[in-house]
């Protein structure tokens, strides 16, 4: 059973398990299906948020239970309470979850000084958030804790996601290229010298990380990102060869110098890389695709979206967390006062 199967990682999750034998209930909460999933794959609806309903939906039991929207300790509570109908656990949380040696993280990038300077990679052994209910990062760590505490009843693989990309993402990062790029900006502008790193993660190269703890079962915490972390200048370049651009960068030291002006997702201003080699050592992980490989798909949707509505009904995630992000006026004025 896939919950939040018609999410960004949950679909190419459906297809790696069909095809790799396993059969499939596909849940979510509008109950599609995607085209490329076999004919095999069962679709169900269903929130999770209805008391009873993931019970309902488990029934007298499956082998493997993979849960794409799991928040907090509630939603863990609702998995270990199936132990006895579900053979193992595969569950999504995130890299945000760590912190510094100062208790810097996620959380703290607003503040003075209070973007955390992580170790380059970040292994899984490193300290995380104090869990709670308070943000994003500590209700994943509340979830793992609470997972990993009753691995002896229900063996749960936590797979740590990076910067996940591809298709169907209600926060694409890679808009503010492809936008520019459509909307004929010949030139760019990139903080922190186009350095920035923040360890991307495929939503195929998730899915074979799925399609492999499915078949090892265990208790464990893995990162889950793509073998490389390319800086924001080699991600620009490589949506300007799948779409022909040909473009311009201005490179500014430091901060963006304005909201509006030269602040893309990606912008950090010291490396964020998570460590891979436990997911190797542990489950013999391969990654399916590099980055520039995967980008052909994640274009041509945005390009299809974007073409029919604007970005910012579109992706209202993507507007909340970047309101500047084409304020095309603002980057005009800043490079004529150069």
């Amino acid at each position: 059973m896939v919950i939040g199967a018609a999410g960004q990682i949950g679909r190419p999750a459906v297809d790696a398990l069909a095809r790799d034998g396993w059969e499939v209930t596909a849940v979510s909460r509008g109950g599609g299906r995607d085209g490329s999933w076999p004919d095999g794959v069962r679709v169900v609806r269903m929130d999770r948020e209805d008391e009873g309903a993931l019970a309902s939906a488990v029934g007298r039991g499956c082998d493997l239970v993979v849960d794409m929207v799991a928040y907090g300790a509630a939603h863990a509570r609702q998995l270990t309470a199936l132990a006895d109908r579900v053979g193992s656990a595969v569950v999504i949380s995130s890299v945000t979850v760590y912190e510094d040696d100062k208790g810097r993280g996620f959380d703290t990038q607003g503040e003075p000084d209070g973007f955390p300077e992580y170790p380059v990679p970040v292994p899984e052994t490193r300290p995380t958030v104090t869990p709670g209910e308070a943000s994003y990062s500590t209700r994943k760590v509340a979830l793992e804790r609470e997972l990993i505490a009753a691995g002896d009843r229900l063996p749960t693989t936590v797979l740590r996601a990076g910067a996940v990309h591809g298709p169907h993402s209600p926060l694409p990062r890679e808009l503010y290229f492809v936008k520019r790029n459509l909307d004929g900006r010949r030139t760019r502008v990139l903080a922190h010298r186009g350095e920035s790193r923040f360890h991307t993660a495929s939503a195929h190269n998730i899915a074979e990380l799925i399609r492999l703890a499915a078949a090892r079962p265990g208790s464990r915490v893995l990162n889950a990102c793509d073998p490389q972390a390319p800086t924001v200048t080699e991600i620009g370049a490589a949506v300007d060869e799948v779409m022909g651009a040909r473009t311009e960068t201005v490179l500014v030291d430091g901060p963006p110098p304005t909201s509006a002006v030269g602040r893309s997702p990606w912008a950090v201003p010291l490396p964020v890389v998570f460590d891979m080699t436990a997911a190797e050592r542990e489950l013999g992980y391969r990654p399916v695709v590099s980055y520039a490989r995967s980008l052909p798909e994640t274009v041509e949707w945005l390009c299809d979206r974007t073409a029919r509505q604007d970005w910012r009904a579109r992706f209202p995630l993507l507007a909340r967390t970047y309101p500047d992000l084409f304020d095309y006026p603002a980057e005009d004025a800043w490079l004529r006062g150069r």
